[in-house]
């Protein structure tokens, strides 16, 4: 997953119909090891977009998308919010509701 910045994550979530945002923090434990697991979901989407922001290194990102605790795992479709989960993630849960909305779309 490529590190972004604030400004490309906001033309990614609008250009791509499909965009995934990972936000993490620098010594946050759970954030590291949440990422491999989410990045082996992904690898099942091709179609889906990705990137990663830390919001230690930009703060402004923890206001522009409301982010009150890390990790934050975010889902564009076509521009808006589809998914939103924080801190614990079940990834089989959030597995399921990207399925979900890759079945509704196609």
């Amino acid at each position: 997953m490529e590190e972004v910045t604030l400004e490309e994550a906001k033309q990614y979530q609008n250009e791509y119909p499909l965009y995934f945002l990972y936000l993490y923090g620098t010594n946050c434990s759970v954030c590291h090891a949440l990422l491999p697991q989410v990045e082996e979901v992904l690898k099942d989407f091709p179609q889906i977009k990705s990137g990663k922001l830390n919001v230690h290194e930009t703060p402004e990102a923890a206001g522009e998308y409301s982010v009150f605790t890390i990790p934050v795992l975010l889902l564009y479709v076509e521009g808006k919010e589809s998914i939103r989960e924080a801190r614990f993630v079940n990834i089989e849960s959030f597995r399921s509701s990207i399925n979900r909305i890759i079945t509704m779309i196609s």
